[in-house]
């Protein structure tokens, strides 16, 4: 049995509205009708991108989206040298065109020469074409980013591509560092992992990205600007498809509590987003989360620890699943070190989590959640056997109480 069949709200069960909740999501999820909305698939898992092929030491940093065909993008960091987070990278993609169980030949999408291009965060737009974020820098180190060492040419940069045809070709990347970083911010750096475009309220058709930057310590301050209390987390948005953007929220505070670094979000079903973001900062907890209601313009409330989601100091990924009332989390459950590649998952809008399924006990890191198809999540993410860092597979997970673990009946 599906939780999409599940009776879940009192007055109106989910049992119900099955058939509509189907044809509604797989229209909502690939811009087709729902009738074309992908073949039953028999497949568990694959493997995108593996270390030490294509010419690239290592694939990192992985981010997928569902385009508007039904085809699956999956991008990730070339790195060509070695698997240091400067130097040679390039954004690559692979594309599949079966929910996710063989994967078309690697391209490459964005290149900074021999430098970065990296941080790739897309999302299908309201037009149907899919728009990338990516970040580039020169040969320099994040610590002399966050340093102020670093020029304005070699300093972290914004850049957006698009795409018409479901990932096949991309447009030259354009520079929007003006309008997406703000006077002051160092270290830059949107998502990793998926954009969100927002289908509820007044803000319907908005792309809402989250980002994370550094702040440049304060006049006569001794400090550097290398310290975690420096990271602070923003979104951009934009109401025109990704032509034009603008910065949203900012939480910034330097008491070293809370530093927002890596982020992600999803919108409710009501129209809220949902952040989500790795914490630099010396809390016990290494979440930090926040909501917002005007459609990423503003905060309801600053950035708060949240103490039911463990894990080290590492990027994850949230997304509101096409069952109303289930939230879902990727990311290393292991509260130390990089391992345990864990499904969290949530019924009550993000406040509180408890454990789902591990998808692996050993080494993993960084990953990325899509709507697959309307009865099928899947999660790209690092993970290896040595070390997290040596494949990034890609797994399909139904969304049925055997596959997802441990999920109440009702809310």
């Amino acid at each position: 049995m599906s939780y999409l069949d599940e009776e879940v709200e009192p007055v109106s069960p989910i049992r119900r509205f099955s058939t509509i909740l189907l044809a509604a999501a797989a229209t909502a999820l690939s811009g087709t009708p729902a009738a074309t909305a992908g073949p039953a698939h028999g497949c568990a898992s694959s493997v995108p991108f593996t270390s030490g092929t294509e010419g690239y030491d290592t694939f990192r940093i992985p981010a997928v989206v569902r385009a508007a065909d039904g085809a699956l993008v999956a991008f990730a960091e070339g790195r060509r040298d070695s698997a240091g987070d400067s130097g040679a990278i390039q954004t690559v993609s692979r594309t599949s065109r079966d929910g996710g169980c063989t994967w078309g030949p690697l391209s490459v999408v964005d290149s900074n020469g021999d430098a970065t291009a990296g941080n790739p965060t897309p999302v299908l737009a309201r037009d149907g074409e899919l728009v990338l974020l990516t970040v580039h820098n020169g040969l320099v180190s994040e610590k002399q980013i966050m340093s102020g060492q670093a020029s304005d040419q070699d300093t972290r940069r914004v850049f957006v591509l698009r795409s018409r045809d479901n990932g096949r070709t991309w447009s030259p990347a354009r520079d929007i560092t003006a309008d997406a970083k703000a006077p002051g911010w160092r270290w830059y750096a949107t998502g990793p992992g998926h954009a969100t475009l927002l289908r509820h309220g007044p803000h319907a058709g908005r792309i809402v990205v989250p980002a994370n930057h550094s702040s440049s310590p304060p006049a006569g301050s001794p400090d550097v600007g290398t310290e975690a209390k420096y990271y602070g987390g923003h979104d951009l948005y934009s109401d025109d498809d990704g032509r034009t953007w603008h910065i949203g929220f900012t939480d910034d505070r330097t008491d070293g509590v809370v530093a927002a670094n890596e982020t992600t979000a999803t919108e409710l079903p009501d129209g809220t987003l949902y952040f989500s973001s790795r914490n630099q900062g010396s809390a016990a907890e290494h979440r930090v989360d926040g909501y917002s209601v005007d459609g990423g313009k503003t905060l309801v409330r600053p950035y708060q620890v949240q103490p039911s989601l463990s894990g080290p100091k590492v990027e994850g990924s949230v997304l509101q699943t096409t069952v109303p009332w289930l939230l879902l989390y990727s990311g290393p459950a292991d509260p130390a070190t990089r391992t345990v590649m864990q499904l969290r998952l949530s019924t009550d809008r993000g406040h509180t989590w408890r454990p789902g399924r591990t998808l692996t006990t050993g080494p993993a890191a960084y990953s990325d959640l899509v709507q697959a198809d309307p009865a099928t999540v899947g999660i790209l993410y690092e993970t290896g056997t040595a070390g997290p860092y040596e494949k990034i597979v890609f797994e399909r997970v139904g969304l049925t109480p055997g596959q997802l673990g441990n999920v109440p009946a009702r809310r």
